[in-house]
C-alpha cells in the first residue's frame, strides 16, 4: 500500500515560527513551523504569486510579502485579502525526526 508521503525535511531543519520552501514533484511548497506543530501548504500566492515563505509568520498567518494577502497555514484559507483563492493544504506528519508530507494525486 503507498501512503504518498514523501520526506521533505528534518525537525531540526525548520526552526519555530519559521517557513521552509520545498519542491514536492514540481510543486512549491513551504513547510512551516507553529510551536513545533508542523503545516504544509502551496508556497506561492493565489493573487499574484509572490513565494509565501518570504514574507512574514505570525501565528498560523503567513502574509505574501508582495501585496499582504495572509493565509492560514493549517487549511491554506485566505484570511486577509486581496488574495480570495486558498493555496494547496498537505497532510503533514513527523516520524522520529523526520518531517514527511502527502503529495496530491
Amino acid at each position: 500500500m503507498s501512503t504518498n508521503f514523501v520526506k521533505v525535511a528534518e525537525t531540526k531543519d525548520i526552526q519555530s515560527s519559521n517557513m521552509r520552501p520545498i519542491d514536492l514533484d514540481g510543486e512549491r511548497v513551504g513547510i512551516v513551523n507553529v510551536d513545533r506543530s508542523y503545516y504544509a501548504i502551496g508556497n506561492i500566492c493565489t493573487h499574484l504569486g509572490g513565494s509565501l515563505n518570504e514574507g512574514k509568520l505570525e501565528g498560523y498567518d503567513v502574509e505574501c510579502p508582495w501585496h499582504g494577502s495572509k493565509f492560514d497555514v493549517r487549511t491554506g484559507e485566505p484570511t486577509t485579502p486581496p488574495a480570495q483563492q486558498p493555496v494547496p493544504a498537505y497532510e503533514v506528519k513527523v516520524e522520529e525526526n523526520s518531517i514527511l508530507v502527502r503529495k496530491h494525486e
